[in-house]
């Protein structure tokens, strides 16, 4: 997933509810999908940022030390401004890039 080609909204918006649930016919069903997605998303975001912050550790056992690094500085700042976890699983959910298929009424 590229986080810098997304179009997902970084501020709350209204999505109408019709479109939202059209593909599963159930509110709490695609609430559940897109939840699911969020979370997906999240751990996705959370390993790619501990990979990079690792390039600039520093393994100092001195207190007296404060070292600021802007290269750091500059990949967190990245991800603070990217939208929520939520946000893109929901353009995902509206762009029907989600995959999702109701395994009981499959059976």
């Amino acid at each position: 997933m590229d986080l810098k080609k997304t179009d997902a909204p970084v501020n709350t918006v209204t999505v109408n509810r019709n479109e939202f649930d059209q593909p599963t016919d159930n509110i709490y069903e695609a609430i559940s999908i897109v939840a699911k997605r969020a979370i997906q998303i999240n751990s996705e975001i959370k390993k790619e940022l501990i990979e990079k912050l690792e390039e600039f550790a520093t393994y100092n056992d001195s207190l007296e030390e404060v070292f600021e690094n802007k290269e750091q500085i500059e990949v967190s700042k990245f991800y603070e401004k990217l939208p929520k976890p939520h946000a893109l699983a929901l353009q995902e959910w509206l762009e029907t890039k989600i995959y999702h298929r109701n395994t009981e009424k499959d059976a």
